[in-house]
């Protein structure tokens, strides 16, 4: 059996914080958006022309307070192919909380605490 990994969800507070997040740090635009009729939910699917797999960020009306993320183990990894320029932006954007200089590797964190890995391009 063969599958191809189609997308990754993680749900978010406030998905219009979360688009703009995602398209500014990491250069995924937005493509595709479902709503539910009665508002129960939006879901915005993320992508760009490198890699088929999108990020699906779920927005849930009823959702009550943040979601338990526990020790952030889990995680999304992106390769960089400009590494240096894409850690500078990072930098200024001010959302690396965790580097790991031997392994060339760094982490960013979303506006809803997920930890999503940046790594140069042709490791992972």
């Amino acid at each position: 059996m063969e599958l191809t990994l189609k997308h990754i969800n993680l749900n978010v507070t406030d998905w219009e914080k979360s688009l703009a997040f995602y398209q500014k740090a990491l250069g995924l635009r937005a493509t595709r958006r479902e709503e539910a009729k009665d508002g129960a939910y939006i879901i915005h699917f993320l992508g760009n022309d490198k890699s088929p797999c999108k990020v699906e960020l779920t927005w849930l009306r009823d959702k009550q307070g943040t979601y338990e993320l526990g020790d952030n183990e889990t995680h999304v990894g992106f390769c960089a192919a400009d590494f240096d320029a894409t850690h500078a932006l990072h930098q200024q954007m001010g959302c690396i909380c965790y580097e790991n200089t031997a392994m060339g590797i760094y982490f960013i964190e979303d506006p809803d605490g997920y930890w999503l890995e940046i790594m140069p391009e042709g490791r992972g």
